[in-house]
């Protein structure tokens, strides 16, 4: 390498080097104290009894039914939410994309619901399923309380996600329609392909890279749900899930051993979802580059 390029590549790292140490300030430097918290027994009730166990809290996590179940709950809520999101992110996209009429005007109209911070979203529509003060049980003539029973409180959970993060994925979505060539579109409308065909054959697959982003970032939001399931039930019913576990360790038992520990189980369950999105799509999405 010349000395010029050693210079502009010195400089570069210059350049990087303030957004470096601030990341490793704000983000691993957490990481790592997490870690070793998880490692040891430290209870702020007894701050004296502080001890290293080694792996014994996620034995202790691993080994409860009260992770699995609140593991399985969050899983469910974040395929529940996400996979309909994508349905209606998409239609709600192409109706950002194609109308023809106050365009500006329709897209800050559907893009409202994501604008409201999550905790006013739950406290709305926990309100709007109350059975004495709500509207839902009045407008369709029903009488449960939706928020006391474990599958109507995960319809309303999931229902609610659902309507404040569909805008958000939408926003995605068209901003990978606005990429397609409107040129192809409009030689496969001459060549007599009809609408579905035009979705399918060229919409979708030039879609793919920008519905992994879509996904990848809206799934690994889900999976970290906690404030909906805080306002609207607490993790009561058997609602509970792997942030409210860490939490009720962390916050309310302040056991930073055990707390810490399922911090870092929840991290490395990110990593693994993000490594099967990337792996999984980004393995399609080569295989469709190489057969161009």
């Amino acid at each position: 390498m010349n000395p010029r390029g050693k210079a502009e590549r010195r400089l570069g790292w210059l350049l990087c080097a303030p957004a470096v140490i601030t990341m490793g300030a704000v983000t691993v430097y957490p990481i790592l104290y997490a870690l070793w918290l998880s490692l040891h027994r430290y209870d702020l009730r007894f701050p004296a009894d502080r001890s290293f166990v080694g792996l014994s809290n996620y034995w202790s996590v691993l080994s409860s039914e009260l992770w699995w179940q609140a593991l399985g709950n969050t899983l469910m809520m974040t395929a529940g939410s996400v996979l309909v999101e994508l349905a209606l992110g998409f239609c709600l996209a192409l109706v950002m994309h194609r109308v023809l009429f106050a365009r500006s005007l329709v897209r800050a109209a559907i893009l409202i619901p994501y604008g409201m911070i999550t905790v006013v979203a739950a406290l709305a529509w926990k309100f709007a399923f109350d059975p004495t003060t709500g509207f839902v049980n009045a407008l369709f003539n029903l009488e449960g309380a939706w928020l006391t029973e474990r599958w109507s409180a995960f319809f309303v959970i999931i229902f609610t996600e659902i309507w404040k993060t569909t805008p958000f994925m939408a926003l995605l979505l068209l901003a990978g329609l606005t990429l397609i060539p409107e040129d192809l579109l409009k030689a496969a409308r001459v060549d007599g392909a009809s609408a579905i065909q035009r979705f399918f054959k060229i919409t979708l697959p030039l879609m793919k890279p920008t519905i992994l982003v879509a996904l990848l970032f809206r799934t690994l939001d889900a999976f970290r749900i906690f404030d909906t399931v805080f306002m609207q039930t607490r993790g009561a019913h058997g609602t509970e899930t792997v942030s409210m576990t860490g939490y009720n360790a962390l916050i309310v038992r302040l056991n930073l051993g055990l707390g810490s520990a399922v911090s870092v189980l929840i991290f490395i369950a990110v990593i693994l979802i993000a490594l099967l999105f990337i792996k999984g799509f980004g393995t399609s999405i080569a295989r469709q580059e190489s057969e161009k």
